[in-house]
């Protein structure tokens, strides 16, 4: 018996739903949010991918505002002095995506739900559907699912899936399906259920 949902329902009655409510907020006010500080929290997301997500936030925190200036040569070595695991690739992903910094505003407020993850996905080195999303997220959009490891192992200890080899765009978006469904059940957006379900996996609500 999958009892996923119950579990996710009794923890909403605990202080845990009052942390993931503050970190909600704090992806909110998209209107505010500058071609600058959107590009800045897309190279987040860039970092994260096959990386530990604590110790992104400390080297994004150090680093966030050599993003937009830095050379490539510049940020690998940054990055590197920092025991970021790829430096060179990731440099090169965020130097390469920096063209692209100043029509990002214009791709959120205009682009429909798919169109503005696929323009991401498809645009953007280093970017993904799973980064496109966290990248969504944590700029305010509640309605896409961040489908990592965690989120995999979890689903399928529930016997909710069996995870797949490859991650493709057509599976991404079948599981997407599921979190939606369980989303409806549990009365959460995807953002919302996303830190439920890290929270149980991992113990902790980060970004």
């Amino acid at each position: 018996m999958n009892d996923l949902p119950s579990t996710i329902t009794n923890l909403k009655q605990s202080n845990t739903q009052k942390k993931i409510q503050k970190r909600i907020q704090e992806f909110k006010h998209l209107d505010t949010h500058s071609a600058e500080e959107l590009f800045t929290e897309l190279c987040f997301c860039i970092l994260t991918a096959n990386f530990n997500s604590e110790r992104t936030i400390h080297i994004h925190g150090k680093l966030h505002s050599c993003f937009c200036t830095e050379t490539k040569k510049s940020l690998e070595k940054k990055l590197r002095a920092h025991g970021y695991r790829f430096p060179h690739t990731r440099a090169a992903y965020i130097v390469d995506a920096r063209s692209k910094k100043d029509i990002l505003p214009t791709i959120i407020h205009t682009k429909s739900h798919e169109e503005r993850r696929d323009w991401l996905a498809q645009n953007i080195p280093g970017i993904g559907y799973k980064e496109a999303s966290h990248f969504l997220r944590n700029i305010g959009f509640d309605d896409y699912a961040i489908i990592d490891f965690h989120i995999l192992d979890i689903l399928e200890r529930h016997q909710l899936i069996t995870t797949p080899k490859t991650l493709t765009t057509k599976k991404y978006k079948e599981i997407e399906k599921i979190l939606r469904s369980l989303a409806t059940q549990t009365h959460l957006t995807l953002a919302e259920l996303d830190f439920y379900l890290w929270y149980l996996e991992t113990g902790k609500i980060l970004k």
